[in-house]
């Protein structure tokens, strides 16, 4: 027995109203998550791309999304758009600059549940050495499952648009036919698996 406040005893028996977190946290598995975003390209195309390096630390709590949170980064030196030279540009300091911000980064400051098995996260989001404050509209997590090495595995997507000019992204060129060659917005969506940590 633990003796107690007051010459009080506390024994396993008595009961206790406790409130306990349902909080379970998740890494992140970058060789099974991706970073995908389109831009609009001469006004008529959508050029798509994505980055391969995501990690980061996921707390859900299914039953209280105000113990969830979100930390995730994101490499981005892995741009990859299928065509080299675009990829070496969209590297350089016309665009996200890698060699001095490598990284981009995603903290959610608020969690709410949009509907079932959806989700708003709101956070600061990192680009270019800018933050803004965007909402993430997530779906998921999945029903977690067991792979064939014993790890605890779910998943979920989640989307947002942002405008490249507001993180300093402003290089383009003007259209003899009107227009520019690259579009502001950027339509981004992350598909992300996670491992169950504990």
């Amino acid at each position: 027995m633990k003796r107690l406040a007051h010459g009080a005893h506390h024994t396993i028996g008595e009961k206790e109203k406790i409130t306990v977190s349902q909080a379970v946290t998740y890494v992140i598995d970058p060789s099974h998550s991706t970073a995908g975003f389109k831009v609009r390209h001469l006004m008529v195309s959508n050029v798509r791309g994505e980055f391969s390096g995501v990690t980061g630390t996921i707390v859900f709590d299914a039953q209280d999304a105000a113990n969830s949170k979100v930390e995730a980064a994101i490499d981005a030196t892995t741009i990859q758009t299928r065509e080299p030279q675009r990829d070496q540009h969209l590297k350089s300091a016309d665009f996200l600059d890698v060699e001095k911000f490598p990284h981009i980064a995603f903290t959610s400051k608020k969690v709410a549940p949009a509907g079932a098995g959806e989700w708003k996260i709101t956070g600061d989001l990192t680009i270019h050495g800018v933050t803004r404050e965007v909402v993430l509209d997530v779906e998921g997590p999945t029903p977690e499952v067991k792979d064939p090495w014993g790890n605890i595995k779910m998943g979920a997507t989640a989307t947002t648009k942002v405008s490249r000019k507001d993180f300093g992204l402003v290089w383009n060129v003007a259209l003899e036919t009107g227009g520019v060659l690259v579009g502001d917005e950027v339509a981004i969506q992350l598909e992300v698996e996670m491992t169950r940590q504990g």
